[in-house]
């Protein structure tokens, strides 16, 4: 069925149920030149009146009857299913995949999803935890959320935090048996728990600042991770020297067993950026995800 012939049989609809052309277009709210046009037409499509017509009323013919009772629930269902269309358009709904680093998660995502699960109801968070640089096209992804705003073309990128530090950090109990370093030439006598991307499969380089210039560190390693959750907690039991981004630091519950370390020293990072395509933004659901995360970023300060 063409928009054309749903028209046409929702006049006729209403021609049979209000009993005459103009009560129709009354009804309708279109002229009676156009209930009478749309009538003929579908007539002339069927090839047999539908209406017997007299001076005093309008009556539908044997065919008309039948045509009436075959088609009122299609094009009831039909006219359901549009009214359905334009309440999700106004109502947000569906599945939103985000691709995020893990780091992007748990500064960004793992503080406001539950929120916007209550602000949204009916909208599906689709997550991939992925420290690679993730192609939106080509993995179908509606967002991403990643250091930096080095993109490939076509693609938007919304400021979402400032500049974010990685810091030092040792245990207590470390600190204790090791000692704490105070220099950068100290750390050669430390163990450092690495970490190792878990797409790309290689280490992230210790890096810090000196004289206002970075400088990759060389330190032997006394455990290797691949989740910033695990290296935190190595941390606390005092495998060694780890990385704690300042910002997921200050967000911990529980500080007392984490001592910061060298930080004049720490290198600070690029923002973390909101990226999608343009047309992704006219998407309702990706919309209101869009100005949700802009609007608990300035909550959270940053």
């Amino acid at each position: 069925m063409n928009s054309t012939e749903y028209g046409q049989l929702l006049i006729f609809q209403a021609i049979a149920k209000e009993g005459s052309i103009s009560a129709c277009a009354r009804a309708l709210r279109i002229s009676v030149p156009a209930v009478s046009k749309a009538l003929r037409q579908l007539e002339n499509r069927l090839g047999v009146p539908l209406f017997q017509r007299s001076t005093r009323k309008i009556q539908l013919t044997e065919t008309g009857v039948q045509l009436l009772e075959q088609t009122v629930q299609a094009v009831d269902t039909l006219s359901q299913a549009f009214e359905n269309a334009k309440t999700l358009a106004k109502t947000p709904t569906g599945t939103v995949r985000i691709t995020v680093s893990q780091v992007a998660f748990s500064l960004i995502l793992q503080p406001v999803y539950a929120e916007f699960r209550e602000r949204y109801p009916h909208i599906v968070l689709d997550i991939s935890i992925n420290n690679a640089t993730v192609n939106l096209i080509d993995e179908q992804f509606d967002l991403g959320i990643r250091f930096g705003n080095h993109l490939e073309e076509g693609i938007v990128a919304r400021r979402l935090t400032g500049e974010i530090r990685e810091g030092l950090f040792i245990s207590p109990q470390y600190a204790q048996k090791f000692g704490t370093p105070k220099t950068l030439a100290d750390l050669a006598h430390h163990q450092l728990i690495g970490y190792r991307f878990i797409t790309a499969n290689r280490f992230h380089p210790l890096t810090l600042m000196e004289n206002g210039q970075p400088h990759t560190i060389e330190m032997p390693m006394s455990l290797i991770l691949n989740d910033s959750e695990m290296a935190i907690d190595a941390i606390r039991q005092g495998f060694g020297i780890g990385r704690i981004f300042e910002a997921q630091y200050e967000r911990l519950e529980s500080k007392i067993d984490l001592l910061p370390v060298l930080k004049k020293h720490w290198q600070t990072l690029q923002p973390m950026y909101l990226y999608y395509q343009p047309k992704s933004q006219k998407v309702k659901r990706v919309q209101v995800l869009i100005e949700f995360l802009q609007e608990k970023m300035e909550v959270l300060g940053w």
